[in-house]
């Protein structure tokens, strides 16, 4: 009866399998966060289960080969788009490529046996540019927990399932992929911790709220105007320094007192006194006209 239970595990897998890449697919397109992402990855998941997909055809488990074929396509389908993004690099392409020629000749010259040994050790390479990336990106934002939590579940059906046959290649598999899932998801979840911590995010430098550093101690008010130090945001206002007598500008005429009878001023009229500017009075008819 247990027996008979667990044949139905690669129906499992493939239910956990088929919407596997929708979450990170979709995670990019919304925010175009690529970090932590890795296209070496994506490509690798989308060659390796084409290679898997041969191997359940020619294996007969025929429920294998929906996940199989979903988790190639959605893979092939994140490595285009981690493409058109500028991550695909010239060495991890050739090398990649050199691996699908591997693939092919095992499976040309030594059949289902000689495709499955290779494919043993594929899974490992395949999840190790994942792993390498997100834990050599500071903050792997780009992560989606929903497609790593996707694969925990279908490779812990896989285990179950290379268990119940005493397929090597699926236990394989499954354990690899067991462990490389937790340790994304460890990665993702040290991440969202640090956010929730409260760690100081790095700041736009062009943003008016930044406040700059004018000295040791000092910054630059938020609101305080380009150029201008208004020293800390909250110091009091501060009144300007008194301007020397020396360097006082020199007063108006206007402001110039008026000198007595007899003086002479740069002002001064012809009679010596202070000059007045001469006002055209109208004619007492009020128009103003001379006639």
């Amino acid at each position: 009866m247990m027996g008979d239970l667990l044949d139905y595990a690669p129906i499992a897998a493939a239910a956990f399998a088929i919407p596997q890449f929708l979450p990170q697919i979709l995670k990019l397109r919304a925010t175009d966060d690529i970090a932590g992402v890795s296209w070496s990855w994506a490509t690798l998941t989308s060659v390796n289960n084409a290679a898997w997909f041969a191997y359940f055809a020619l294996s007969g488990y025929w429920a294998a080969l929906v996940p199989a074929s979903s988790a190639a396509l959605l893979a092939g389908a994140l490595a285009a788009m981690l493409a058109r993004r500028g991550q695909a690099k010239a060495r991890p392409a050739v090398l990649i490529s050199a691996w699908v020629a591997l693939l092919v000749t095992g499976s040309t010259v030594a059949g289902r046996t000689g495709l499955g040994t290779l494919l043993t050790a594929a899974f490992v390479l395949q999840v190790m540019p994942s792993v390498w990336t997100a834990y050599r990106t500071a903050r792997p934002t780009g992560v989606s927990r929903g497609t790593w939590m996707l694969i925990l579940s279908e490779l812990s059906c896989w285990t179950i399932f290379g268990v119940h046959k005493a397929d090597p290649r699926l236990i394989t598999l499954g354990f690899t992929g067991v462990t490389a899932s937790l340790l994304m998801l460890t990665r993702i979840r040290r991440v969202v911790d640090d956010e929730q911590s409260g760690l100081p995010a790095q700041s736009d430098p062009g943003s008016p709220a930044t406040a700059r550093q004018s000295g040791p101690g000092r910054t630059r008010s938020a609101d305080a105007p380009c150029g201008v130090d208004q020293g800390l945001a909250s110091e009091p206002h501060r009144q300007p320094a008194a301007i020397p007598a020396n360097l006082r500008a020199a007063p108006a005429w206007w402001d110039t007192p008026m000198p007595r009878s007899g003086a002479s001023s740069p002002h001064a009229g012809r009679d010596g006194g202070p000059h007045r500017p001469q006002v055209r009075r109208p004619w007492p008819d009020g128009n103003g006209s001379h006639g």
